[in-house]
């Protein structure tokens, strides 16, 4: 685990020596240290020169993914390419970890070698109150026996405890035992005196360490080298104990001060993370259903993820529980946002084809002189068209001008010719002013086949006469037909051909509107379900008369459907003539 202290001022300076380098000549290093350093050596630069190699990869990744983007790609579909550094680097760093992993098997062994010497040492101690030697000679043995016991390195953690116990108690049997002369054994203690006051004065110095760590570590090693130095007179050895263990407590409050406030954070670290989760967690429950959205709760994803990487460790228990529940729920989203973009690409896909369809149809009608039936289709493709979805964003504009262009081309060219038209429709509505004029003036001759002759003519004449502009067109048609319905009304002919007459009139009207085949076509089937409706009531009616009584009662009855049955059959004729002058226009 990183602490906030782990990096010493000599560990900053190591670090900002690799930020220039490319990754190139990181790796280069990286193969130099291998080949001409200790593993033991190298350690905290290699792994320096990792973090800030992979630092320099993942944002060479992340520029070739905006490029990517930037050239129209879609982020989705951007693959990491092949980098050939990177598989030199894993190799290299692969050597490391299993040069370093051969150093601990080594040292492992190294200190159950240690362990053995010294409890060999120890046992020549113990074995040191039995010799026949001189005092001299024998206080030289046990002399060398410390300085052996000194450069035998380190042993187990395990076992260190009681090895040390073992060690000393076995010195203080030593010095017990041979009652050494108090001139030898005054010198001893007064060296072992000035040992122990310079390593108080070591510990005194330690307390102005600004690196707590630093400072706790260095402490331990002082310990170390205190236990090693023999014991001092009886009457300072409390004094000078108390004296380290004062800067040892001093230390060891600051170092436990250091981690209550270490846990302090990493427990507010902690809830900021659980924040974070939650944030992410409440975005996947949400549904989206546009690229936009989808994105913009990808650009919140990718700053939380930001905001992530700045907040330090949460507590040990916990630290890598809420990394996986933050990963957990940004691989979901990003799982979904990705799914969905295959979908959206299908559509996009199955929309372009639908697009282009169009374009083939409007471009077949874009040439087109049936200046009406062309305008109504491709009204009808425009509207299809925007009622089609997206389609790939690189086709998009090439295609909207392709269809663009073919229905601007056709509604160019029919505006041009409805200017050539305009002349010619305000003539034919000056024409047909003058027309309804005349139907107005008019005067009946009293010669009613003349007359009808004459009223028809007139009919005819409006009829054919050209389009006028459209604001005008139901004025001038609804004009002229209370003027010929009123003549038709002063002939002296019978309702039923006045009828005929009004419903010629109303097919011509019809004829020459927007859409006249249709509405024509529509009128035919008005009249022939008239008619079939009214044939089947006559069959009833006749059917009906059959089942009445020869009774005086049922006389009035049978004359009263008789009566009914002959007028739909004189209904039924005026349908037919009806009929036929559509079919006729027709």
């Amino acid at each position: 685990m990183e602490d906030k202290e782990s990096l010493n001022s000599d560990e900053s300076k190591q670090q900002s020596d690799y930020v220039r380098p490319t990754k190139s000549e990181l790796v280069g290093k990286l193969k130099e240290l291998l080949g001409n350093n200790a593993i033991q050596e190298i350690t905290s630069d290699v792994e320096i020169i990792r973090s800030i190699f992979y630092r320099k990869h993942h944002l060479e990744i992340e520029q070739k993914k905006k490029n990517f983007i930037s050239d129209g790609g879609v982020e989705e579909e951007f693959v990491i390419p092949p980098d050939p550094l990177e598989e030199v680097f894993k190799e290299l760093y692969g050597q490391f970890r299993e040069r370093r992993s051969e150093f601990s098997k080594m040292q492992e062994n190294e200190k159950e070698i240690n362990l053995k010497k010294k409890l060999d040492i120890i046992e020549q101690i113990r074995n040191l109150v039995n010799t026949q030697e001189s005092l001299n000679k024998t206080f030289n043995e046990f002399r060398e026996l410390q300085r052996q016991w000194r450069e035998a390195g380190p042993v187990p953690q395990s076992e260190l405890h009681s090895l040390w116990e073992s060690y000393h108690h076995n010195v203080e049997l030593f010095y017990d035992y041979i009652k050494i002369n108090k001139e030898l054994r005054d010198l001893d203690l007064k060296k072992n005196m000035e040992a122990k006051i310079k390593l108080c004065e070591k510990a005194e110095q330690l307390l102005l360490e600004p690196s707590v760590l630093k400072a706790f570590n260095e402490l331990q090693k002082l310990h170390t080298e205190w236990r090693e130095t023999g014991p001092v007179a009886r009457e300072k050895r409390e004094e000078l104990w108390e004296r380290f263990k004062q800067s040892t407590n001093q230390i060891n409050k600051k170092h436990q001060e250091f981690y209550i406030n270490l846990k302090e954070e990493q427990k507010k670290n902690l809830a900021a993370k659980t924040e974070l989760c939650e944030k992410v967690e409440e975005i996947i429950t949400r549904s989206y259903k546009t690229p936009k959205e989808w994105n913009e709760r990808s650009a919140e994803v990718i700053n939380l993820q930001k905001m992530w990487r700045t907040i330090g460790f949460a507590p040990r228990k916990e630290n890598n529980k809420i990394y996986d529940r933050f990963r957990k729920a940004c691989d979901e989203f990003f799982n979904r946002k990705r799914n969905f973009f295959s979908e959206h690409r299908k559509k996009q896909n199955a929309n372009l084809q639908l697009k282009t369809d169009l374009c083939v149809q409007a471009e077949a009608l874009m040439n087109s002189t049936e200046w009406r039936k062309t305008t109504e289709e491709l009204i009808v493709i425009q509207k299809r068209w925007k009622e089609i979805g997206p389609v790939p964003r690189k086709y998009s504009d090439n295609l909207w001008k392709r269809f663009r262009l073919a229905c601007d081309s056709f509604f160019e060219r029919r505006a041009q010719y409805l200017e050539g038209q305009d002349s010619d429709q305000i003539l034919n509505l000056k024409k047909k002013e003058e027309l309804i004029d005349s139907v107005k003036s008019f005067t009946m001759t009293g010669d009613q086949s003349k007359d009808l002759k004459e009223l028809m003519a007139l009919q005819k004449k409006f009829t054919s006469i050209g389009h006028v502009p459209l604001g005008k067109k139901e004025e001038m048609n609804r004009a002229f037909r209370e003027a010929i319905n009123q003549l038709y009304d002063q002939l002296d002919v019978d309702e039923t051909q006045k009828e005929i007459l009004k419903f010629r009139q109303k097919i011509d009207n019809l004829a020459g509107s927007p859409k006249g085949k249709a509405r024509l076509a529509a009128e035919r089937e008005k009249l022939i379900n008239k008619l079939k409706q009214l044939e089947s009531d006559i069959v009833l009616w006749e059917n009906n008369i059959g089942f009445f009584s020869k009774s005086e009662k049922s006389e009035s009855l049978i004359h009263e459907v008789e009566h009914k049955i002959e007028s739909a059959k004189n209904r039924i004729k005026i349908l037919k003539q009806k009929i036929d002058l559509i079919e006729q226009g027709e």
